[in-house]
């Protein structure tokens, strides 16, 4: 059976935006998706996130894929830096401060780290990496420095915002076809 991770972002949990909808679709084509809950804002720090990870690390295998959202990106290039995957699909992501006091205070001990990009594209055989134009929380620049890190191009979706409930997103079709692929 193939296994999905969606990760959810900053603010975020497994209810929201278009996560329940890419889980159900996923699982219509035999996936077994996890999605676990990440403690935000509340006790919001990298080792909190990765112990909660932890139960669900030895379902991870070189057929999975990751999937991530806002921090969830952040969170999953750490991931990488330890388990191999299939692929990555990395939407409205990070890996430095967003010029926002509110978020860089509880991001730091995510963003505050070296990563380390050999071993994360090692560990993965595909990235796709998607973000809007209209980002009100993550500038394009954001994606531009992963693209860059990663070597490989952005799939800029217009007027998409944070793909959130707020922009609409409560389903990701673009996203469903990739991973179709």
């Amino acid at each position: 059976m193939k296994t999905a991770f969606i990760i959810h972002g900053a603010y975020g949990n497994p209810k929201e935006n278009w996560i329940p909808w890419l889980k159900n679709e996923l699982e219509k084509q035999d996936y077994k998706v996890y999605v676990p809950k990440f403690p935000t804002p509340r006790k919001q720090t990298l080792n909190n996130w990765l112990k909660v990870f932890k139960k669900y690390e030895k379902y991870a295998d070189e057929d999975s894929i990751l999937i991530g959202h806002s921090l969830g990106v952040t969170f999953i290039l750490t991931l990488l830096e330890k388990i191999k995957i299939k692929s990555a699909y990395l939407v409205a992501g990070f890996i430095s401060p967003l010029n926002n006091p509110q978020f860089d205070r509880i991001n730091r001990t995510f963003i505050n780290k070296k990563f380390n990009w050999r071993k994360i594209r090692r560990n993965c055989n595909k990235f796709y990496l998607f973000h809007s134009d209209n980002d009100p929380y993550v500038p394009l620049e954001k994606a531009e420095e992963i693209a860059k890190k990663l070597k490989i191009r952005i799939i800029i979706v217009k007027n998409a915002g944070h793909f959130n409930k707020d922009s609409g997103y409560i389903k990701f079709p673009e996203l469903l076809k990739k991973i179709a692929k």
